[in-house]
């Protein structure tokens, strides 16, 4: 049975999606982007910034379904431009320890309304 979890401390979802589900032990997150969710805006600033809080929102998320960091067992990061992958991964590095989920990153042509990033997650509570 899948349960629906939401926070008001991550943005609300702009379409017909849930921000995630929990599915047994597994969290499944929807994509997230640098909106800040008590403006409703993207934050100021490029990659290193959107990345920031894009995976504030994503941490906001999974603390709403009693989990952290450390139980993210996969993320996908999906970028505008390849060029700021760098810049990206320092910013990731600060939000991950050892042993660090697996990952796929990928250049995208656009992301929703023109992020630099979008980021989401698998996490498992044993």
């Amino acid at each position: 049975m899948k349960q629906v979890i939401s926070t008001h401390q991550a943005p609300a979802a702009i379409g017909p999606y849930s921000q995630a589900i929990r599915v047994g032990n597994l969290l499944y997150t929807s994509g997230q982007i640098p909106i800040n969710p008590a403006t409703g805006s993207f934050v100021e600033g490029g990659i290193k910034e959107q990345t920031r809080q894009s995976l504030t929102n994503v941490k906001a998320i999974l603390e709403e379904a009693g989990l952290t960091m450390a139980h993210v067992v996969k993320t996908t990061v999906f970028m505008a431009d390849m060029n700021d992958f760098a810049d990206m991964n320092a910013v990731y590095a600060e939000f991950f320890a050892e042993p660090y989920p697996a990952r796929s990153a990928v250049a995208v042509k656009t992301l929703p309304k023109g992020a630099l990033v979008e980021i989401e997650v698998i996490a498992e509570k044993a």
